[in-house]
């Protein structure tokens, strides 16, 4: 195998992973959202990560394409684990919800930023000028979420 084909195979791998995470996250959202439709305030901040999310979803699996792999097409064990979580929230109240968006979004802050140093120099600048920024926004407005929440 040469330099080339491994290195877009290895690209293709994590931005797979990647793109699995942002399908749980969209699945996680469209489940708060529910939560907070008597709040709609709340749930435009909530609709406005889901879209978040769902554009990284759409520019991963181009991306993908691009290196001619085949796109991830469901959240796999990220997806089940965010079912789980969220339907315990769900049960728990708003403040649940909350709180396990927020750890979804600390664990996309989190993949994103360890897992650069695994990818190719212009996969990683896609990353950085494309997902990151993005993930950064996210992760603020869920915080700010919570701590208006909680004041």
């Amino acid at each position: 195998m040469n330099t080339t084909t491994k290195t877009n195979a290895d690209d293709i791998d994590q931005l797979n992973s990647f793109l699995r995470g942002e399908m749980s996250a969209v699945e996680t959202y469209d489940q708060a959202i529910e939560k907070f439709r008597d709040e709609p305030g709340l749930a435009e901040t909530l609709r406005t990560c889901r879209s978040s999310h769902d554009r990284r979803v759409s520019a991963l699996k181009s991306e993908v394409q691009r290196l001619g792999g085949a796109p991830a097409e469901g959240s796999g064990a990220w997806g089940a684990f965010a079912k789980l979580v969220e339907g315990g929230a769900k049960i728990f109240g708003k403040g649940a919800a909350i709180d396990a968006l927020e750890q979804g979004e600390d664990h996309g802050r989190d993949d994103y930023k360890d897992d650069l140093e695994k990818l190719s120099p212009a996969i990683r600048e896609f990353v950085q000028r494309q997902l990151q920024p993005e993930q950064t926004r996210t992760h603020d407005a869920v915080s700010r979420l919570k701590k208006t929440m909680s004041a």
